[in-house]
């Protein structure tokens, strides 16, 4: 039995309501951010938080790339720094956890124009590894960063997984979910990126129309042949030509399907589409590869309505460079029969010239307008009499002339049509990116951090942690869905003895055989050696990827989902609040049972922005979260990160024990007592430190200052 005086029992302030689950919490397993720069300055600013009684602490870095005083990186703390740090671990049996940079979002190298680029990606990539390495000179531990990878509509949220379609915008019911404003479900933009430069090509709008051809299609069925002269089976609804062959290959540039042609108007027949007129035109062709290759497409050469929408102008754009590349070459021919015409008969007139005396010549001399019009042709312009070999010299230097044009206009027409085609080929959405660039860089990271691990007990983890609702990760799906692609694509790195390290279009001297072998489904790179290769086997390798890729759940961002959240009318608010509520929790378990969860951040929040407030001061469900969390076996570090209470409270301590008040945890001190009894640091058991011995040492040095007094007014010794 412990004894002590003034006794800060949860029943004493109200600590459970009855609505509420009965999840209690240990001063020991609860800590707090001390964000370097803003809430501490250097290592006594640390120390003192752990003097002021935390068990736990978050060092957070919020500078990027170069560090300064208010924003500090891991960089700015040298070796003799970071050994006091670990002494100060072992004297007070604390633990540190870190947060990357604040200004990493996402491994997708966006820079603030709002392109992407692989070596941005590698620069926030080497933001993470220093505060991995910082982490691991700690001794292990969790390392923070946040996700929030690119912009995308909320009413549009999809995820595929090969297998079904995701929709997380709406309910099982189909109500729309989420909604940032009034018309985003119909004017919802999508950008789209250039799969070889990750630049931002263009941002497609769903309430924009696009021209579109309106393809000519059998309106019976009946026998016929196909493009080749087949015998074949035309069905309603199957692509035809003009003389009513089947289509064999509708995609295909130059014999795929063909427009309408109306007789009437002598026009072909073009419409405005709407978006969800190309969802249908992404899902044909996606069946179309189906067919052709006998599989379903991968994900990367999957086509997506707003890729499709937007390659149907590129496709217009390459469909008119064709018609005229063509229309210039029909000349070609006859330019070159005319040229050769004139040349034979330069010859003739040059022998006949050499055969006739000079006195003679004017024999074979030829009448010639001017110049070609009107009043020429109607001899009112006077003629001009020249040697047939002149008139002939200057036909042949026309005609070489008209030849280059031809030559050039149609073979530079054939090329932007190229162009385009490729161009349209590269268009994808950022996510595809992200699969293929992003998650590679968080796999890099997680093997950084496998490679950094000095105790297998206590790994470095990247944590990879929501961010807010408007960005991809923000949702808990995005965000397993982010975890799986990098732990996949680590598992690779540590399996594949030869990978794909970039795109290659470069011609080669392979044969067939070898070249299908080199290329990445999708892409056209070609396999290098692989710098990770560790030769284990694919079962530990997902055992380490799990171990070293995880998730951050954090309770305050995801409570941002509240303002967009779309309520019942027909429910009253408390229903609506409840509905969202289950939301809520139903993300937390999701993400919770698939043992993603490596770290939390407990915040609070009024659902509008990221405050801070302390645990139990807003609506955000954080006990029922918690309750979760130990459902499913959660034992690591649980950090409350303090915002508004630095400003508002007394100090960002102070957000630290409400969350202890909220969680019931059992704080104890002696009371003031007699001023003639001194008070000891061996007079307090299980006090509010959470020890129940004195220190094994006593850093003078970091105290603040030698009056400095714990808040239950215990002086140290």
């Amino acid at each position: 039995m412990v004894d002590y005086f003034n006794a800060m029992e949860p029943e004493t302030y109200g600590a459970q309501p009855a609505n509420e689950p009965d999840v209690n919490l240990g001063i020991q397993d609860i800590g707090m951010s001390v964000p370097m720069g803003i809430s501490a300055s250097n290592v006594a600013g640390i120390y003192s938080k752990i003097r002021m009684g935390a068990g736990k602490l978050e060092i957070q870095f919020p500078g990027y790339r170069i560090g300064n005083r208010n924003q500090q990186t891991p960089e700015m703390y040298g070796e003799d720094q970071r050994q006091a740090l670990r002494e100060m671990q072992m004297a007070n049996e604390v633990r540190f956890n870190t947060h990357a940079s604040f200004g990493l979002m996402g491994m997708m190298g966006r820079d603030e124009r709002g392109n992407f680029s692989v070596p941005g990606a590698y620069q926030d990539l080497f933001e993470l590894k220093r505060a991995i390495d910082f982490q691991a000179d700690m001794g292990g531990g969790s390392v923070v960063m946040h996700s929030g990878e690119f912009e995308r509509p909320m009413t549009d949220m999809h995820l595929d997984d090969e297998t079904h379609n995701l929709n997380l915008a709406r309910d099982e019911s189909g109500r729309l979910m989420f909604r940032m404003s009034h018309t985003q479900e119909f004017d919802a933009k999508f950008d789209l990126l250039d799969a070889r430069t990750s630049q931002k090509m263009e941002t497609v709008e769903k309430d924009r129309l696009v021209a579109y051809p309106v393809w000519l299609v059998s309106e019976k069925d009946y026998e016929g042949i196909d493009q080749d002269g087949n015998k074949a089976l035309i069905k309603k609804g199957d692509y035809i030509g003009y003389e009513g062959e089947k289509i064999i290959d509708s995609w295909s540039p130059t014999k795929g399907r063909v427009p309408r042609y109306n007789k009437e108007t002598g026009r072909f027949d073009t419409v405005l589409r709407h978006f969800d007129y190309f969802k249908k035109e992404a899902d044909d062709y996606n069946k179309y590869m189906t067919e052709k290759e006998g599989k379903a497409p991968n994900f990367y050469d999957k086509i997506y309505p707003e890729e499709q929408f937007l390659r149907a102008t590129l496709f217009t754009q390459e469909g008119h460079a064709r018609g005229w590349a063509l229309q210039f070459a029909q000349r070609v021919d006859r330019e070159i029969e005319t040229l050769e015409k004139l040349r034979n008969a330069r010859e003739f007139y040059q022998k006949l010239d050499e055969s006739i005396p000079d006195e003679e010549k004017w024999k074979i001399m030829k009448q010639e307008p001017a110049f070609n019009s009107i009043s020429a042709n109607l001899g009112l312009l006077p003629t001009d009499t020249q040697h047939p070999l002149e008139i002939i010299d200057r036909e042949i230097i026309d005609t070489q002339r008209s030849l280059e044009h031809s030559r050039q206009a149609s073979a530079s027409q054939e090329q932007q049509a190229e162009d385009t085609r490729e161009t349209a080929k590269n268009l994808i959405t950022p996510i595809k990116r992200l699969e293929q660039h992003g998650a590679r860089m968080y796999a890099e990271a997680g093997i950084h951090a496998m490679r950094r691990t000095k105790e297998p007990n206590n790994p470095v983890v990247v944590n990879i942690e929501n961010l807010f609702p408007e960005r991809f990760g923000g949702h808990i799906e995005e965000l397993k869905w982010v975890i799986k692609k990098s732990r996949e694509r680590m598992v690779e790195l540590l399996t594949e003895p030869r990978i794909q390290m970039g795109v290659s279009r470069k011609p080669t001297e392979m044969d067939e055989k070898k070249l299908i072998e080199a290329v990445v489904p999708g892409l056209k790179g070609m396999l290098q050696e692989n710098p990770f290769y560790a030769g284990i086997s694919r079962a530990e390798a997902e055992k380490i990827a799990a171990t070293h890729i995880k998730a951050t759940l954090d309770t305050g961002h995801l409570n941002m989902w509240r303002k967009f959240w779309q309520e019942d009318p027909k429910l009253n608010r408390e229903h609506n609040d409840a509905k969202f509520k289950d939301w809520y929790l139903k993300q937390v378990e999701s993400l919770a049972k698939e043992g993603m969860v490596g770290n939390v951040h407990l915040a609070d929040n009024y659902g509008y922005q990221d405050e801070h407030l302390s645990p139990g001061q807003g609506n955000a469900p954080i006990k029922e979260t918690v309750s979760i969390l130990k459902k499913y076996g959660y034992d690591k570090a649980i950090t409350v990160e303090p915002g508004a209470d630095a400003t508002t409270d007394l100090s960002d301590f102070h957000g630290l024990m409400k969350t202890w008040r909220l969680f019931g945890s059992n704080v104890y001190g002696m009371g003031m007592g007699s001023p003639q009894i001194p008070q000891k640091w061996t007079d307090i058991q299980y006090s509010y430190f959470g020890q129940n011995k004195p220190p094994y040492f006593v850093f003078g040095a970091y105290a603040p200052s030698n009056d400095w007094t714990l808040w239950s007014a215990v002086p140290m010794e």
